[in-house]
């Protein structure tokens, strides 16, 4: 019998998770079964269709464990759709007429690869979703396992996924230094752009770290760097819907009363209207190859800043992101703790030839499992009907509606 042959990928955006994950894997394999052959796909499926690859050798086995203390992604990633063959010829990855899931098949199956490991979002694991039927309907024997990763937290049905409790820490962190510019000019807006298509859960979480990060501070009476500086005055988010004018009345009160106002905004707020409005003015929406809207080209926060900053008589605005920041940092100790259970059962089902995404089944009380393909998609919403959300708004005085 042929000895197992071990690649992995990861694809898509960047999260605190994709270096921990894959110095996971390698650690687990190293530990259970030392004697299969590691290699990993650079810039993912990109790597898989044009056979770039990264042989895993002792001495990187022996220093795995220095990949869980950075972000980023040790093997690259890329977006790369294999049921979308147009955009795959265009980027000069399959030739003219190729199926580029056959493609990617045959160079799997030369490459003597009989295990897969995929880290992604919905995009990545629906792809490898659609790698694994092509595979199992034309013969190849190939095991595929994915690991959710998204800083959205949006996959179905998948409780958690790998990434986002860093991701929402490490942006409070980063407004904690933002909101310090309340301080550099009378009547300031700040807008606080967070990730977040589909899914304001991570808007919510980093503002819910943020409270947490600041509640307890401590300041010196009759300054201007205080408890009110420190406040959130809105959150913004895909599955809640708020009246301009009342908002816009109310949030001039607060810059009426203290001086300043500070906005947390969804990158997917108002997306879809901001969208119809820009393609009814003629503008062409550039999308990627998987038909999403490039969220960076549209810039949510701008447009909130526009509505808000003349009602506000704002004398200064700006527009701060924390996506960037926030989604390339290491892995918390949370997250650690999430991704060794999630790599030890990946590589688990594996060798057990069970296909995949582990994660912990919304549709099965919560009970960590791998999940079958099917059953994984993208753009799950924020429940905001959760406790502590509710303490979120309630703690800074907004009512909101559910879209």
């Amino acid at each position: 019998m042929a000895k197992k042959k071990v690649a992995m990928l990861t694809a898509g955006g960047l999260a605190p998770c994709l270096s921990s994950a894959v110095g996971g894997l390698i650690e687990r394999y190293t530990d259970i079964a030392p004697e299969l052959e590691l290699i990993a796909y650079r810039s993912g499926y990109q790597g898989v269709l044009l056979g770039d690859s990264i042989g895993i050798t002792p001495e990187m086995r022996e220093k795995a464990h220095l990949l869980h203390r950075y972000g980023g992604s040790p093997i690259g990633n890329s977006r790369v759709k294999l049921t979308n063959a147009a955009d795959c010829v265009k980027r000069g990855l399959v030739k003219e007429g190729d199926n580029p899931l056959r493609v990617a098949a045959e160079r799997l199956a030369n490459d003597g690869i009989s295990i897969l490991h995929t880290i992604g979002g919905d995009d990545t694991n629906t792809t490898a979703a659609d790698l694994a039927a092509y595979l199992a309907a034309n013969g190849y024997d190939l095991t595929v396992v994915g690991l959710p990763k998204t800083v959205d937290n949006d996959v179905v049905p998948i409780r958690q996924s790998l990434g986002a409790w860093t991701a929402a820490e490490v942006g409070a962190h980063f407004f904690d230094n933002v909101s310090n510019e309340q301080t550099a000019a009378p009547r300031t807006l700040i807008i606080h752009e967070v990730m977040g298509r589909h899914c304001g859960w991570l808007t919510a979480a980093t503002a819910r770290a943020y409270l947490t990060r600041t509640r307890n501070n401590q300041y010196v009476d009759g300054m201007m760097t205080n408890a009110g500086m420190k406040s959130i005055d809105a959150v913004y988010l895909p599955e809640t819907r708020f009246d301009l004018d009342a908002e816009s009345a109310r949030l001039k009160e607060i810059m009426d009363r203290t001086g300043h106002a500070t906005v947390f905004v969804s990158e997917g707020a108002c997306l879809d209207a901001i969208v119809a409005e820009r393609e009814a003015a003629g503008e062409t929406i550039k999308r990627d190859a998987f038909g999403h809207v490039k969220i960076d080209t549209i810039n949510v926060g701008g447009w909130f800043q526009k509505q808000f900053a003349s009602l506000l008589n704002a004398e200064r605005s700006l527009v701060q992101k924390s996506g960037y920041f926030a989604r390339s940092a290491p892995a918390n100790g949370d997250d650690l703790r999430l991704i060794q259970s999630m790599t030890d059962l990946a590589v688990e089902s594996a060798l057990n030839k069970v296909s995949g995404v582990t994660g912990h089944d919304e549709g099965q009380n919560g009970k960590l499992r791998t999940i079958e393909f099917p059953r994984i998609k993208g753009g799950k919403a924020f429940d905001t009907s959760v406790k502590w959300f509710g303490e979120v708004m309630d703690e800074i005085g907004q009512k909101y509606e559910d879209a």
